[in-house]
């Protein structure tokens, strides 16, 4: 694809953004109103958003909200039109105020998304991967450290992840699951030392394995502490907010066999102030790292690491832009006021950081797909 490194739009019929905008948005609209027993006002407020995001133009939010994050500049024009990391924040913000979430009444604080994420949290699935820590713990702790870091990296796929990967097999694969792998340059930055910020993507399933990462960072003494950022308000369907942190620590502490052991000793990491969560405002802004304010740059700065989840906070960390594939990772990381690691599991299409071989070899196998399809992976380091 020679496309130059132009803001992705979603005004392309046809496109990924574009299916985004116009069918998946209503979709979410349709769940959320199915969610739960919202009364007159909350409907009218959700069909007048339909109408709005699949044929009408960016509105002023209540109280001047997002000011400072471009809403002037983005009025008045087609949600297709302004930059596709924007409208699609948007659209999560112009939901809750339709479900009255920043509002005085009842529903005020009342995460639309709850019934999905605790369906998720107690599925058979979850029980699956939560007993196959039992098998995990008898294995040699750098065969472990490699299933959680997998189990992180493929999220909601965490099965995969307690699978140790067949090295010899990944490297004859002329289309590899993994299209780039920084693994053991990440391995050799967690040293002990310092603090680890954790950016975390979504809850349920996926945030559970982050949780069982970092605690086998602490309990092996990788990390001296962690610091998880999640969102202070419901974002993009499945983000994870404190609330899903705590909903996952308890699902753990309640299971059988390992899994309760680990879910222990994060609520102590917890107790004892080596586990903390922050939920600053930014990562709930529509905007990319590059543009964060003065005070979570300086947090960021101060730790020995961040390693950023996901595919949404990929697009935030590099730009959600048409890169070449082929981009340097560290060029466009440069900014970045620390050591900064990628785990993120393609599903848009913004991608840098490929070798010439692996991006023509996914591209004559599969097209454009790859880009989007959620069967690829990768993991990168700016040291």
């Amino acid at each position: 694809m020679s496309r130059s490194a132009d803001v992705i739009l979603g005004n392309e019929p046809g496109s990924f953004p574009h299916g985004v905008l116009a069918e998946r948005h209503p979709a979410i609209i349709r769940q959320v109103r199915e969610s739960f027993p919202y009364g007159p006002t909350q409907h009218r407020a959700l069909d007048a958003l339909l109408e709005s995001c699949t044929k009408g133009v960016i509105e002023p939010l209540p109280g001047g909200a997002w000011g400072e994050w471009g809403i002037d500049a983005c009025a008045g024009r087609s949600w297709f039109d302004v930059p596709w990391l924007w409208s699609e924040s948007y659209f999560y913000r112009r939901l809750l105020d339709a479900v009255g979430y920043f509002g005085d009444g009842p529903w005020r604080g009342i995460d639309p998304f709850r019934p999905s994420k605790l369906a998720e949290l107690d599925s058979r699935e979850t029980d699956e991967e939560l007993a196959a820590l039992d098998g995990l713990a008898a294995l040699p702790v750098e065969e472990q450290w490699t299933a959680l870091l997998h189990g992180s990296l493929w999220g909601n796929r965490a099965d995969l992840g307690f699978r140790l990967s067949d090295q010899a097999a990944e490297g004859r694969d002329a289309v590899p699951d993994l299209v780039a792998d920084d693994s053991d340059r990440l391995r050799t930055l967690l040293d002990g030392a310092g603090t680890l910020c954790l950016i975390a993507d979504n809850a349920g399933r996926e945030l559970i394995p982050d949780l069982l990462l970092v605690a086998h960072l602490l309990e092996h003494g990788r990390i001296e502490r962690a610091v998880l950022h999640v969102k202070p308000h419901p974002y993009y369907v499945s983000d994870a907010t404190t609330a899903d942190v705590v909903d996952a620590l308890r699902r753990l502490v309640r299971a059988p066999g390992e899994a309760a052991a680990y879910g222990r000793r994060l609520w102590d990491a917890m107790t004892d102030g080596r586990l903390d969560v922050r939920a600053h405002p930014f990562s709930c802004a529509p905007l990319p790292y590059a543009d964060m304010p003065a005070d979570l740059r300086a947090e960021i700065g101060a730790a020995s690491l961040t390693v950023l989840k996901g595919d949404l906070n990929y697009r935030r960390l590099v730009g959600d832009r048409w890169w070449a594939p082929t981009t340097p990772f560290a060029d466009v990381t440069a900014y970045f006021p620390g050591p900064v690691a990628a785990l993120r599991t393609l599903k848009s299409d913004v991608v840098t950081g490929l070798d010439g071989r692996t991006e023509t070899a996914l591209t004559e196998a599969e097209g454009q797909r790859w880009r989007t399809s959620g069967t690829h992976a990768l993991i990168q380091v700016r040291p």
